[in-house]
């Protein structure tokens, strides 16, 4: 099974709980307009664990979530097909590129 991790710069930041919790498999980041605007990381999930999710605005403030409540994926192949639907807006010029 597979997660999508999404962490947007300046807001906040997602990773696993405990280390070796989570594998990552690839990493991309979301470009609007060529500025990055979010981060996400495809990842392998073996077992029920929690993501951290920590506040970068300067409140500190860290959350632990379940990935219970994430959405999962049978393949890769079908995380980046959500990835890619995720990205697109029409013509607007949104990229997807390997980080």
């Amino acid at each position: 099974m597979y997660v999508i991790l999404t962490s947007k710069p300046g807001e906040f930041r997602t990773e696993a709980a405990q280390p070796g919790d989570l594998q990552p498999q690839e990493a991309w980041d979301y470009l609007f307009c060529g500025r990055r605007k979010a981060h996400y990381m495809i990842a392998e999930i073996r077992q029920e664990v929690k993501v951290k999710v920590i506040d970068e605005t300067g409140s500190a403030g860290i959350n632990l979530v379940p990935t219970k409540f994430l959405p999962r994926f049978a393949s890769i192949e079908q995380a980046r097909a959500e990835l890619q639907a995720l990205t697109r807006f029409g013509s607007l010029d949104t990229q997807l590129v390997p980080a």
